[in-house]
């Protein structure tokens, strides 16, 4: 199975380049399928559906072309499906501090619910071989990154609290109901997380093989929103997922030059030339601002042929890593994979979060992590087809 995150900035674009690749894709006669991880999903608008059918489907598939399917999940059916006895301990247990109870049940719709949520369908269309392909429309930045970091941060709770977490709840229980009505959690709590983590198990595989998975970044050619793109790609690449695209979505076209939206076209294309500068050697498609609305069948599958042109849509479109953070011995480390280099071509600059590489002509903008931005680079080598710069 092929599976194809759309990230980035909250309305540069994703769900209509993501509905343009699933149709491409199914057109294709691959079997697909678009699910939509925002809260506020916006799938069926794109694809101009009665919206009354998608609330009746209850966040199950809907058919929508030949080959394809979308999905809007519904945390309220995911909490009676996945979460009931996690669910209905943390609700019980905010009405007990002095909440509302229909607040204390709103409230107890944790962060991180509707991820897992998805995490879970998309472990079950695995193994159950059913679609070729899977398109997920993220959320804005913050909680894609928090869709691809739970599989690692359960599994080290699982590992190493659970257990304790467990018995300890076991002990304690008969004790505080003594001294307090402040409930613990039951067993029936903690076989829910088990059986939860089970059907989660193998997913944070599937995410980081750049094989089945990778991730293409939305943007806009604007400086905020590339500047949350170049976040992005940091992030993902800490995450070591496959950043296999950069789409520039909204680019005016050069007869928008000739009047009001003059100074503004100019502003566009120095940005993409930075954007070159930020991303390479990840490839980059431009999609122009369309002079109407993409919504519906028709006027998706014209941008994703516009989009893609002779590529596949459903190919890994680059599978090499662009660079790595490591920590060694105290010791920052960044790789840049940099080939037909030699050191003394390479020279480096700090400016506030970013690290400039210049090779001759050639320029990149590596935005660093927080601890890694307030040290000065006190080292670099070439190794094979790499730039190791040390941080210290």
């Amino acid at each position: 199975m092929r599976i194809i995150l759309f990230a980035g900035k909250g309305g540069v674009g994703k769900t209509s380049i993501s509905s343009a690749t699933g149709l491409a894709a199914a057109e294709q006669g691959l079997k697909t399928h678009i699910m939509s991880l925002d809260t506020a999903h916006s799938l069926a608008d794109a694809f101009d559906l009665d919206r009354r059918l998608m609330d009746k489907n209850k966040g199950r598939p809907v058919e929508v072309a030949d080959n394809l399917s979308i999905q809007e999940i519904d945390v309220v059916e995911e909490i009676d499906k996945n979460w009931g006895e996690v669910y209905r301990y943390f609700a019980t247990l905010l009405n007990v501090t002095g909440l509302d109870e229909v607040l204390a049940e709103e409230l107890a719709v944790l962060p991180g619910m509707e991820e897992v949520s998805a995490l879970l369908y998309i472990n079950r269309y695995l193994r159950q071989n059913k679609y070729d392909v899977i398109v997920l429309d993220c959320a804005p930045t913050g909680e894609s990154l928090r869709f691809v970091s739970i599989p690692t941060a359960l599994e080290w709770y699982m590992r190493k609290l659970f257990q304790i977490e467990r018995r300890v709840a076991k002990l304690a229980r008969p004790v505080l109901k003594r001294f307090t009505d402040v409930p613990l959690p039951e067993d029936d709590y903690f076989d829910a997380l088990e059986r939860l983590f089970e059907r989660l198990e193998g997913v944070e595989k599937v995410l980081t093989d750049p094989a089945m998975t990778t991730v293409r970044l939305v943007t806009n050619p604007e400086k905020i929103v590339l500047r949350e793109t170049q976040r992005a790609f940091m992030y993902f690449c800490m995450y070591h997922m496959s950043i296999d695209a950069v789409i520039i979505n909204r680019v005016l076209p050069a007869r928008a030059a000739e009047g009001y939206f003059e100074n503004w076209r100019q502003a566009q294309l120095e940005h993409i030339e930075q954007a070159k500068e930020c991303f390479a050697p990840v490839p980059m498609f431009e999609v122009p601002f369309y002079e109407n609305e993409v919504v519906g069948p028709e006027a998706l599958a014209k941008l994703g042929r516009e989009l893609y042109q002779t590529h596949d849509p459903t190919d890994v479109l680059f599978s090499r890593p662009p660079y790595r953070f490591e920590k060694e011995n105290g010791c920052y480390r960044l790789e840049v994979h940099l080939p037909f280099v030699v050191s003394d071509d390479v020279e480096l600059a700090n400016r506030g979060e970013d690290l400039i590489i210049r090779i001759g002509n050639f320029r990149q903008h590596i935005l660093l992590p927080r601890h890694m931005a307030s040290r000065e680079p006190s080292g670099a080598k070439i190794d094979e087809d790499r730039l190791s710069i040390t941080f210290e």
